[in-house]
């Protein structure tokens, strides 16, 4: 398996629950930034394998929907060409805060320890951009 393949899939599957929507389920209306947002930890943590969220306490619709996503995630993960048994993590860590706003992190590894860890913000997610190093010229004597 190819960790970029795995790694757009992983931002699909990420992105859909950050948008509300949630149509690779069926869920409509689900808000996580605002539940991560509304508890003294700021994040809610969404394990995709296991259907199971860490950090903020999440709301019953949450719940059920992260749920929905661990059911549905083989015949998803074979849709786009992937072999679940080839992923060993699929996660993604929800937040906000008044630089970034909504934001999300999605972390991947492959059975073979290929790790993918990147950063979105907005929604639709897009890549987080960092700044870019200037090249100085070294110094010669």
């Amino acid at each position: 398996m190819k960790l970029g393949e795995l790694t757009a899939f992983g931002h699909n599957v990420a992105d859909s629950l950050a948008s509300g929507l949630c149509f690779m389920i069926g869920f409509y209306t689900l808000d996580i930034f605002a539940e991560a947002a509304a508890s003294r930890e700021g994040e809610i943590v969404v394990n995709f394998l296991t259907g199971e969220t860490a950090g903020s306490p999440a709301s019953a619709e949450v719940k059920q929907a992260v749920g929905q996503f661990a059911q549905r995630l083989p015949a998803l993960a074979s849709r786009h060409g992937l072999d679940i048994g080839q992923i060993r993590v699929l996660s993604a860590r929800f937040g906000t805060d008044r630089v970034a706003g909504p934001h999300f992190q999605v972390t991947v590894e492959t059975a073979d320890g290929r790790r993918s860890m990147d950063q979105y913000v907005g929604n639709p997610g897009r890549r987080y951009s960092r700044p870019r190093r200037s090249r100085v010229a070294p110094v010669t004597d």
